[in-house]
């Protein structure tokens, strides 16, 4: 008699045996366990809720109650239901019902934290949504074999399948369970990461690069132990790694030595101190401030909104202007010319006056107006200032002045002048039969 043809007899021997007052007994401690577990949740909602909404780091405290608040539904009908099993075994009575429902419930509760947990884990994306389905779709599987006395034959046939390497005996149910260790795992010290990553970015007392330094070095080493972990646990001989590293290592030195290099350079950028979020960089022509530190590249955000990743490997073997590497003071020069019929003196005073009425401009170091050369075209004038908020942009505040002094210089009569030419006209010897010879001769 075959799996199925089994069940059903147990099934129909079951319906066989329950009573009406056995089946209404059950049903009604399903409802009862229904209601606990909503009021538990309402509950919990109205007495906890308000601490999750209020601002307070994103750390564990906020997880755990996220947690609570989708499992408490499910976990009270499960713990509630499960009582209630033991106190109808107590009178003998058919519990074939309440059985069926407890390895529901868990699952329920089982799919629920892992899907949060994998949220948390992973950056949120259509693929995580697939995978949600994926593992919904997986677990309520696994129930439906459970329930059906088919989950043990299913799992003989897979471990049958099996190939023997050496000494080693590899079947398709150990690898199942070796992606499956891999995979929770993985995501755990992905969560246990971002929790200490949470955590450190709240702190006063580490720097933004020594939070960052932590935080990729504990990320790296979990994943690491993970790895090892799920190895180990379905029984995969670690000696044989020696093999496989020194396998990476040769793939390292061939196609993986840009990646090797950018993850190196990351930590080095982190050990010396030299770029930390938060800096104004300048690298080639990409201008704007360092938002992230991954392991693979920097996150670079310029004033229009566009977010460059520059490789690590960059950053080291490339010239970087760091704005705000030990001072975040710049100083801006700013060109100017009259021409040599306006008084120079004068045009100095309206520079300055120009600077100081920019509140962007510092008044320590103070700003300075010189007279640079005297030019083919006018008096050529040098306008430099400081500010300390780079951040903020270049451009727009070189723009305010240079209205400011138009302004300025419009008002007093002063003029910017345009490049001029005097042209003299020689005429030529008399006699050549030639024409006028024009000879340009620049001056102001």
């Amino acid at each position: 008699m075959s799996p199925f043809e089994q069940q059903m007899d147990l099934l129909t021997a079951w319906f066989a045996g329950l009573g009406l007052a056995s089946l209404l007994a059950q049903l009604c401690a399903l409802l009862l366990a229904y209601a606990v577990g909503l009021q538990a949740k309402r509950w919990y909602l109205k007495h906890y809720r308000p601490d999750v909404d209020a601002e307070q780091p994103q750390g564990l405290r906020r997880l755990t109650q996220r947690t609570l608040e989708r499992i408490v539904h499910p976990l009270g009908m499960l713990l509630l239901v499960s009582a209630l099993r033991g106190l109808f075994a107590m009178f003998d009575t058919n519990v074939y019902l309440l059985n069926i429902a407890i390895p529901v419930l868990a699952s329920l509760v089982v799919i629920r934290i892992g899907i949060y947990l994998l949220r948390k884990a992973l950056v949120d994306s259509p693929a995580i949504k697939a995978w949600e389905h994926a593992i919904s779709i997986s677990v309520w599987i696994v129930v439906a074999l459970h329930l059906l006395g088919w989950l043990p034959a299913l799992l003989d046939t897979l471990d049958a399948l099996a190939v023997t390497i050496g000494d080693t005996r590899i079947s398709l149910l150990s690898g199942i369970n070796l992606v499956l260790m891999i995979t929770l795992m993985i995501a755990a010290a992905l969560w246990a990461s971002r929790i200490l990553e949470l955590r450190l970015a709240h702190s006063s007392h580490l720097s933004r690069t020594l939070q960052v330094g932590i935080a990729k070095f504990v990320k790296f080493f979990l994943l690491a132990v993970a790895v090892l972990i799920a190895l180990d646990s379905v029984g995969f001989d670690l000696g044989s790694l020696t093999v496989f590293g020194g396998a990476l290592g040769v793939g390292i030195g061939f196609g993986l030595q840009r990646i090797a290099s950018n993850f190196i350079s990351g930590f080095i950028l982190i050990a010396d101190r030299s770029i930390k979020p938060g800096d104004i960089i300048t690298i080639g022509n990409k201008f704007g401030w360092v938002e992230e530190m991954r392991a693979r590249y920097v996150v670079v955000r310029n004033r229009d909104g566009e977010e460059n990743l520059i490789p690590n490997e960059n950053l080291i073997t490339s010239d970087v202007i760091n704005w705000s590497y030990s001072d975040p003071n710049v100083r801006l020069r700013i060109p100017v010319q009259i021409s040599y019929r306006d008084d120079p003196e004068q045009a100095l005073e309206l520079l300055l006056e120009a600077a100081r009425s920019n509140p962007r401009v510092l008044a320590d170091p103070a700003p300075a107006a010189r007279l640079m050369e005297f030019a083919d075209s006018g008096i050529s004038l040098d306008l430099r200032i400081w500010y300390n908020d780079p951040q903020n942009g270049t451009a727009n505040i070189r723009s305010d002045i240079n209205l400011a002094i138009w302004r300025a210089f419009k008002q007093a009569g002063i003029t910017i002048p345009y490049p001029q030419r005097d042209v003299h006209l020689i005429p030529a010897p008399a006699g050549t039969g030639q024409g006028v010879t024009v000879t340009p001769n620049p001056s102001a």
